[in-house]
């Protein structure tokens, strides 16, 4: 897969030499809308058939989010289930009304290694299409359920751009036991027929091997201050802006607890998650932050896409 390797020379996300001295470094705030029964980790004991009949806390949490970033003043990139746009219009609508980037994260979380080509090109188009018509506005960018664009899926790239999407950001260049491609450049770079850019999730390079920084269960697990030291390290040794992604449902202590999950999954999911929003409120005070479109597609510390 050497065309989803090689780094894009000049990559969307560089830094502009004129402005490198001048300020921080404005970084991407991204959030995945989905509902605590939807994560890939809960998929043996919560399958979708059930989901009509969960109670949903997405609305309530992505409202204090809302919240949050309204107090501090923050942009952010939200990518959003079409089965959560579906069910919730008005608060997708708010969503892009206070200033936020509204883009897809696919319509029910299956990854993209679990679809074929054709009807990952369905899934793609009819989720861009129906957030479009909820919110009013254009969808540029994508991710994928669980980072789940790999090696086993070389051509999901070019259905993006066939389906309109400018951008995604579905890759994890690490290893693990859900996802990641070790091999994928670490910042910016044009796969496929290069029609597409892929804003790779951020990694701190240390000792040779690419660790994961970019938000996540990583941010609940480890000490705040490891998170803070990596990103630092990123925008002043890489001079490149990073990407944090979160959940609505990692700001919910009380949500329902899934004693059928597996152990692990029960760990990762809901450790820490009355620290979270606390968190948060010191990483949107400790760094710059925007949205995707306008921190890699043309904002004013980056190179705007060629």
């Amino acid at each position: 897969m050497k065309e989803a390797t090689a780094s894009l020379p000049g990559a969307v996300g560089s830094v502009h030499p004129s402005q490198a001295l001048a300020m921080p470094i404005r970084n991407a705030m991204t959030v995945d809308v989905e509902d605590y029964f939807q994560v890939q980790a809960f998929a043996s004991c919560v399958p979708r058939s059930t989901w009509n009949d969960m109670p949903r806390r997405v609305e309530a949490n992505t409202e204090r989010i809302l919240t949050l970033f309204r107090e501090t003043g923050t942009t952010a990139t939200f990518f959003v289930l079409g089965w959560i746009a579906e069910r919730h219009p008005a608060l997708i609508r708010r969503i892009v009304a206070e200033g936020h980037e509204l883009a897809s994260h696919g319509y029910a979380h299956v990854p993209v290694h679990e679809q074929t080509a054709a009807a990952f090109r369905a899934d793609v188009s009819q989720t861009k299409k129906l957030l479009e018509d909820v919110a009013g506005v254009g969808v540029k960018g994508y991710r994928a359920a669980s980072f789940s664009i790999d090696n086993r899926t070389p051509w999901a790239f070019n259905v993006l751009a066939d389906a309109g999407y400018e951008y995604s950001s579905s890759v994890y260049p690490i290893l693990h036991d859900f996802y990641g491609m070790p091999e994928a450049p670490r910042f910016a770079f044009r796969p496929g027929d290069g029609r597409l850019v892929e804003l790779p999730m951020t990694t701190l390079s240390l000792l040779g091997r690419k660790l994961p920084c970019g938000g996540g269960g990583y941010f609940r697990l480890l000490p705040y201050v490891l998170s803070r030291w990596a990103l630092h390290r990123v925008n002043k040794s890489d001079r490149q802006p990073s990407i944090f992604y979160f959940h609505p449902w990692e700001i919910d202590a009380e949500q329902p607890f899934f004693s059928a999950a597996p152990l692990r999954s029960r760990l990762r999911h809901y450790l820490n998650l009355g620290k979270t929003e606390a968190r948060l409120r010191r990483l949107l005070a400790d760094f710059r932050w925007g949205r995707m479109d306008h921190v890699f597609l043309g904002g004013s510390e980056v190179i705007g896409a060629p």
